[in-house]
C-alpha cells in the first residue's frame, strides 16, 4: 500500500471492474429472459400489482427498495429497454473502454448499473430474494469508485472491498457454526452435494467420495471462512512491518478463498454467488509492477483532489452504515442475507446454516385424458427430473424458477406463484413454457395438471453401471391436484 494510492493493486482493479461488469451482464441477461413470464404484466407474481399497491399509500414506499419503476410506470417493454441498456453498458465496461477516461466516467457507468439493477431487484419479490442479488449490487456500488487507468486505485476503496469479502466469508462461516449440528459434527458435506438446490455435472462424483473426504471439506470450509478472512487485511500492517510479508499474507489469504470458491463452482450451481466472491477476493491480490501505474501529484500520489474527496465521502458513508452489519456478525441471533438500509449497502451475508438431509422434488405432470389416467412430466431446465439426465452447469446464469421449485418442499404449503404457474401450464402459455426444458404436449394445453413429490438420491456406482441412471427416485404423494381450467 502507498498512502492514499494502492499502487500495487492495478491488476486487482482490472479484475474487479471487468469481473463485476461481466456479472452484471449475466444478471441483466437472466432478467431479460425470465422476468416477464415470472414477474411481468402477465407474470406469476405481476410486478405492476405490487407497484399499484405501493402507490396507494405513500407510507408503503418505505417497504420497497429504491426503483425507477415508482417514477416510471412499469411495462414489459420498458423492462426490456432497461435490460438492453444494462447489457450494453456492462459489455462496454468489460471491454474497459470507460476506464480510459477520467475516473468519473466509470463511476457514472457503474452507478447506472447499480441503480438499474436495484430497480429490478426491488420489484422482483420472491424470485429476486437471494443473497447474491444484494452482493452484486454492493459490489457494483463499490466498483464505481475504483477510478480509471491513468491513476492507481484509491486505497480506501480497495479496503472497502476487503470489508465486503470479510462479511461474505466470515458471515457465512458464523451462520454455519451457529446453524445445524451437521456443521459442528463435520457431516454437512455428506449430504450437501446431493441435496443442494441445483447440482452440477460433478456433484454426484463429489457426493460419492469417502466420508473422510467430506469431513475434510467441512474442516477446510471452516478454516477458509472463519480464520482466513482476517488475513486479507494484512497489507494494512505494511506501515509497521517492512518488506513484502504483509502483502504476501493478503495474497495467500485471497488464494485460499478463491480455491474454496472454485471447488463450489465445480460441484454446484449457485448462480453468481461463488463467481462474485472470487472476483471480490482479487481485491486482496497486490502484485508490484503488474497493472500498477506511476504515482502523480502530491499530496495524494496519482489521485486528484476531487477524487480523493469523493472516495473519502464513500468511506465515511460506509463507516456509518457498517455498524449494524458488524454487530450482526457477532450477534447471537445472526441475520442471514439481510439489508439494514434502503440502498442495500453494507449488508449481512451468509447461507446454508443448515443442510437438508433428504432431497424431495416436486414433479409437475399433465394429462390430456378426460379421466386423467395417463400422465406425462414437464421437464425443468436445471432441477432434477429425468433420472438418466446428467445435471448441467448453468452458473453464473441464474435459473430462478428452478431455484424456487427447490424451496417448495421445504415450506408448509405451496406458494401462490406455484398455483399461477400450474394455471399457465393449463393455458399452454408460451412464455411460461419457454422457461422449461421440455413440454410433453408440444404447446397444446393439457386437460389436467398435478404436482407429485418424489424422494431423490444419487445412484451408486453399481446402479449407474447396471441401469444407466444418475438418480434413483421414490414416489411419495400427490401434493396438489389434479387441477383443470374448469
Amino acid at each position: 500500500m502507498d498512502g492514499f494510492a494502492a499502487v500495487d493493486f492495478g491488476f486487482a482493479r482490472e479484475v474487479l471492474q471487468r469481473g463485476v461488469a461481466a456479472l452484471y451482464l449475466v444478471a441483466f441477461l437472466s432478467t431479460l429472459n425470465q422476468f416477464r413470464p415470472l414477474l411481468g404484466e402477465r407474470g406469476l407474481l405481476p410486478a405492476p400489482v405490487l407497484l399499484e399497491w405501493i402507490a396507494e399509500k405513500k407510507e408503503r414506499r418505505r417497504m420497497l427498495h429504491p426503483t425507477l419503476f415508482l417514477r416510471i410506470r412499469y411495462s414489459d417493454r420498458r423492462l426490456v429497454l432497461l435490460c438492453g441498456a444494462g447489457i450494453a453498458l456492462s459489455a462496454v465496461l468489460v471491454l474497459g473502454i470507460p476506464q480510459w477516461g477520467p475516473p468519473w466516467v466509470p463511476m457514472l457507468c457503474f452507478l447506472a448499473l447499480w441503480l438499474g439493477y436495484m430497480s429490478i431487484v426491488s420489484i422482483g419479490q420472491t424470485f429476486y430474494s437471494f443473497g447474491w442479488e444484494m452482493l452484486l449490487l454492493e459490489a457494483g456500488f463499490l466498483a464505481a469508485f475504483l477510478g480509471s487507468n491513468d491513476q492507481p486505485p484509491p486505497t480506501i476503496v480497495i479496503v472497502l472491498f476487503w470489508w465486503l469479502l470479510f462479511r461474505v466469508e466470515f458471515g457465512a462461516g458464523m451462520i454455519k457454526i451457529r446453524g445445524g449440528q451437521e456443521w459442528r459434527d463435520l457431516t454437512a458435506l455428506t449430504y450437501h452435494h446431493e441435496t443442494q438446490p441445483m447440482p452440477g455435472p460433478l456433484s454426484r462424483q463429489a457426493h460419492l467420495l469417502p466420508r473422510w473426504v467430506h469431513r475434510g471439506e467441512v474442516i477446510g470450509n471452516h478454516f477458509a471462512q472463519l480464520v482466513v478472512p482476517f488475513f486479507v487485511f494484512a497489507p494494512l500492517l505494511s506501515a509497521w512491518v517492512p518488506g513484502p510479508v504483509p502483502q504476501i499474507v493478503g495474497v495467500v489469504a485471497a488464494a485460499i478463498m478463491i480455491a474454496t470458491q472454485v471447488w463450489l463452482v465445480a460441484t454446484g450451481n449457485f448462480a453468481w454467488l461463488n463467481w462474485v466472491t472470487i472476483v471480490i477476493a482479487f481485491s486482496a491480490i497486490g502484485l508490484p509492477g503488474i497493472g500498477s501505474v506511476t504515482a502523480g501529484e502530491v499530496p495524494w500520489p496519482g489521485i486528484p483532489l476531487y477524487w480523493f474527496v469523493i472516495t473519502a465521502a464513500v468511506a465515511l458513508l460506509y463507516l456509518v452504515v457498517s455498524w449494524p452489519a458488524l454487530r450482526n456478525l457477532f450477534a447471537r441471533r445472526q441475520a442471514m442475507n439481510a439489508s439494514f438500509n434502503r440502498w442495500q449497502l453494507a449488508n449481512a451475508y451468509g447461507a446454508f446454516g443448515t443442510v437438508t438431509k433428504e432431497r424431495v422434488e416436486i414433479v409437475v405432470e399433465g394429462s390430456v385424458d378426460d379421466d386423467g389416467l395417463l400422465w406425462q412430466e414437464y421437464e425443468f431446465t436445471g432441477k432434477p427430473g429425468d433420472v438418466r439426465r446428467i445435471p448441467r452447469q448453468f452458473a453464473p446464469y441464474h435459473l430462478r424458477l428452478d431455484w424456487l421449485m427447490w424451496f417448495l418442499p421445504l415450506g408448509r404449503s405451496l406458494d401462490d406463484w406455484f398455483t399461477v404457474f400450474l394455471l399457465r401450464l393449463l393455458e399452454a402459455d408460451a412464455p411460461t413454457l419457454a422457461l422449461l426444458r421440455r413440454d410433453p404436449f408440444d404447446g397444446e394445453p393439457p386437460r389436467w395438471v398435478r404436482a407429485v413429490s418424489y424422494r431423490y438420491r444419487f445412484a451408486t456406482r453399481a446402479e449407474r453401471r447396471e441401469d444407466g441412471v444418475i438418480w434413483v427416485r421414490t414416489r411419495q404423494r400427490i401434493v396438489l391436484g389434479p387441477l383443470g381450467l374448469r
